[in-house]
């Protein structure tokens, strides 16, 4: 399974950098291949300064050897090896009326003396907009919900569920966005075989050009000013503060001695924080900040 998931990372990187050179008619991703000196590697793919793009990173990576003992200690388990892959991408656009778009689809085993003990899947994608468009909304929910459907109808209410409790400023009390899928630690079980999770994670990766390309095309030449501007940036400082507080794969890469500028990448290029800042009340931007208290249910 490890050499099949990996395969497919690699496959899907390729997919969706095309695309998104395509979207921008600009920028070129940079290929970035790296190591890791205790086992594996990966690339970095990062397109910056683009027409569409301010920055974006689509990476693969793919490490294995001893398991850190901070980790081994959350699994319970001591003296195993680890293998996990994974792709994880973050696409910034310029334009403030279109969404910032997170997604990231891994694998995990473990060892021990050898022989596999323990292995999982997990993943998910979601969308944080800094101006609200219903219809972009519940585009992206839609391709969600159909996309799990085809696995298992309880899927989407229960990923969407883990999603808005997993993208949550808790010390803002709002959510990062307007949500997603978001789950981890897929286990083959008696329902689902590992080969089902991998059909499930594939077809997710697969989904998520359908999901996010429309909503971009709708939205990447529209008018702003620079009060947009200046609220996107702010908005993109809670994105900072979610990745760098509360997000469990930028304290795993920290914690295996991952390649920073790739655990990085994640974040925007200009955020601010301006003290005490609330929107005008009616206002678009206070409208969003409204929708970020709770939970909504988009299809």
């Amino acid at each position: 399974m490890k050499n099949k998931f990996s395969n497919y990372i690699d496959e899907l990187q390729k997919n969706i950098t095309d695309v998104c050179e395509k979207l921008d008619g600009k920028s070129k991703f940079i290929k970035n291949p790296w190591k890791r000196s205790e086992g594996g590697g990966g690339l970095t793919m990062v397109i910056e300064d683009g027409n569409v793009f301010e920055k974006g990173g689509v990476n693969v990576s793919k490490i294995f050897g001893k398991l850190p003992k901070i980790i081994a200690e959350q699994l319970n388990v001591n003296g195993a090896d680890f293998f996990a892959c994974g792709l994880s991408l973050v696409l910034h656009p310029k334009n403030p009326m279109a969404p910032t778009v997170h997604a990231n689809f891994r694998y995990f085993e473990t060892y021990k003396d050898g022989a596999l003990i323990d292995q999982w899947f997990g993943g998910g994608t979601d969308l944080t907009p800094y101006y609200l468009f219903q219809k972009d909304a519940i585009h992206f929910h839609e391709v969600c919900k159909k996309t799990c459907d085809r696995h298992n109808k309880g899927f989407y209410q229960k990923y969407k569920r883990k999603c808005d409790e997993y993208f949550w400023n808790s010390h803002r009390n709002e959510a990062r966005g307007i949500g997603g899928l978001f789950f981890d630690y897929c286990r083959p079980n008696k329902k689902m075989s590992i080969n089902d999770w991998f059909l499930y994670v594939s077809d997710l990766g697969n989904s998520f050009l359908d999901s996010y390309v429309p909503i971009i095309e709708r939205r990447k030449k529209l008018s702003y000013n620079d009060e947009n501007k200046k609220w996107q940036e702010i908005r993109r400082g809670r994105y900072v503060e979610f990745n760098l507080l509360h997000d469990k794969g930028t304290l795993f890469g920290l914690k295996t001695n991952g390649r920073i500028e790739s655990i990085f990448i994640s974040l925007p290029p200009k955020a601010q924080w301006v003290y005490d800042f609330n929107p005008k009340k009616n206002s678009e931007e206070h409208k969003l900040v409204e929708i970020l208290k709770s939970p909504i249910k988009w299809v």
